[in-house]
């Protein structure tokens, strides 16, 4: 959105870090009346570099991926995703966003809340929504951090309808 934003006609953040100028995902998720002790629990931090050094990627505790990713998804897709997760790679979540009004703020954007959502908890989403509105919120309702598994019909009604806003 920052680099090309006239190839953008609308941003939807799902289940995502909707972040401002200066700050980064950990910072998000820092807050402190925001805090997420699933979250904390399933992290294992990977220190490919040397313990010395700081972490290079996050990877999370299979044991907990249903109860923080998948709470609301059939068992089936749970599975699925369960063997195609990757570690996160730490950099880009200590990267703070430089971000402007005349591109990042030319995109309109939407935002879908998901009030089941054991990652992004809905107050740190609405949180995130209040600090940097977007032109209209929806809400998933029953929806985890996949609402993609958990909700699909309704995941895409919504994306259809936020296509035909003019």
């Amino acid at each position: 959105m920052e680099l090309f934003p006239s190839k953008i006609a609308k941003a939807v953040f799902i289940a995502a870090s909707m972040l401002k100028s200066g700050q980064s995902t950990l910072d998000m998720f820092s807050q402190k009346e925001n805090t997420n002790d699933l979250m904390r629990q399933a992290q294992k931090f990977l220190y490919t570099n040397g313990n010395n050094l700081p972490p290079t990627a996050i990877d999370l505790d299979k044991m907990l991926l249903k109860d923080l990713l998948f709470n609301q998804s059939p068992a089936k897709d749970v599975a699925l995703a369960s063997v195609s997760m990757r570690p996160i790679p730490f950099p880009p979540v200590l990267e703070k966003l430089s971000l402007t009004d005349a591109n990042y703020g030319s995109v309109r954007r939407f935002y879908i809340e998901t009030p089941e959502d054991n990652a992004i908890p809905i107050t740190l989403q609405q949180s995130m929504i209040s600090e940097s509105p977007p032109e209209k919120v929806f809400r998933l309702k029953g929806s985890d951090h996949s609402p993609f598994f958990s909700k699909p019909q309704a995941l895409h009604k919504l994306l259809v309808e936020i296509t035909k806003i003019k």
